[in-house]
């Protein structure tokens, strides 16, 4: 259970005790970042169902709002140097590993994490359930542990650390986790889908893992994951 509160830690802004751990713990965390996930989700249902009580839009908003206090804007902080990034590079390529080195918040970031923003106030409006705002946080934290295993780190940082970390056990419980979670919610079959392509984006464009790639990657599950419960309810409507 120490790797779970470690994991905690590190995904959320929640209050909890110091722990001391070496480097080697630390990257082992990784493998409970799925269940992390599903504490997420259960903040952001509650936050739902007390903003529902004014009415849907304002439960969305509380989601969206939750979303980022809790997780600390740790995910949308790398969704935005990868946009900058990819901003940087669309003329010179060389420049694309400086740009994510780069501290500073470029127009392409700004742009980035308005439209995640609003992408998620929009579909939470869409899909605010109880099984989806539980497990969409779940299954988009099962991305880190399939990139780690598949793509070279880009340099020593938090990518190298996660990659011996993760073993083929870690993958094939959690598989099986999202395998059992899609029974009730066929939508979360796209997790897969959305895995790899990013995973292909990212070892095409960048050439591997970073921990800005990992954060990215899980904001863009969960926004498409949110978009595939929503057309999946609008079809079984």
């Amino acid at each position: 259970m120490k790797g779970f509160v470690v994991a905690l830690q590190f995904l959320t802004r929640l209050p909890l005790p110091a722990l001391r751990v070496s480097d080697a713990e630390f990257a082992t965390s990784m493998r409970w970042f799925p269940a992390v996930g599903l504490v997420i989700g259960a903040i952001l249902w509650l936050g739902a169902t007390i903003g529902a009580w004014i009415d849907p839009w304002t439960g969305a908003l509380v989601v969206v709002a939750l979303w980022v206090l809790v997780t600390g804007a740790l995910h949308l902080d790398g969704l935005g140097d990868i946009a900058d990034a990819g901003g940087a590079a669309h003329k010179d390529r060389e420049r694309l590993h400086a740009a994510l080195a780069d501290p500073h918040v470029g127009s392409f970031a700004v742009v980035a994490i308005a439209l995640q923003l609003i992408a998620k106030l929009v579909l939470v409006h869409a899909v605010a359930s109880f099984p989806g705002l539980l497990l969409v946080p779940f299954a988009a934290r099962l991305g880190p542990l399939a990139w780690a295993r598949w793509l070279p780190p880009l340099h020593e940082g938090l990518g190298s650390r996660f990659r011996a970390a993760v073993r083929p056990i870690d993958l094939a419980i959690s598989t099986a986790a999202l395998a059992a979670s899609a029974w009730f919610l066929p939508a979360l079959l796209m997790a897969p889908v959305f895995i790899a392509l990013w995973g292909w984006h990212l070892r095409h464009a960048l050439g591997g893992i970073s921990g800005d790639g990992h954060g990215a990657g899980i904001e863009l599950i969960e926004t498409g994951l949110l978009l595939s419960l929503a057309v999946g309810a609008r079809l079984t409507a």
